[in-house]
């Protein structure tokens, strides 16, 4: 029953996201082609803020994507593509859902 209600939140964030997403293309600017994904100098400073205060920032991950386990976590380090795989494999979705998670997780966010 908790993983259904998970599935249908992550649904509904998802399917919310997706406007935000688009209106703030320009913050957030990411290009994927088969075989990377380049992200705005933007995005990459507010990833290395985020790996210096990881700690912090994984409270964060675990309330927006609670599959992910302390172990993926550490793993991840603050680590943007790393993070996007681990979702991926958890969720059982695509990579360009996983980078759409991702990227509107890092508008709500970007203040940190």
């Amino acid at each position: 029953m908790r993983s259904i209600a998970i599935l249908a939140a992550c649904a509904a964030v998802t399917v919310g996201i997706a406007p935000m997403i688009a209106n703030a293309q320009t913050a957030t600017t990411t290009t994927t082609t088969k075989s990377s994904t380049t992200v705005s100098p933007e995005v990459k400073s507010m990833w290395e803020k985020m790996k210096g205060s990881w700690q912090q920032t994984k409270g964060t991950v675990k309330e927006q994507w609670g599959k992910l386990t302390d172990d993926d976590l550490m793993e991840v380090e603050g680590r943007r593509d790393v993070l996007i795989g681990k979702i991926q494999t958890r969720y059982g979705i695509s990579h360009e859902q996983a980078e759409a998670q991702v990227s509107g997780w890092e508008i709500k966010h970007k203040s940190m």
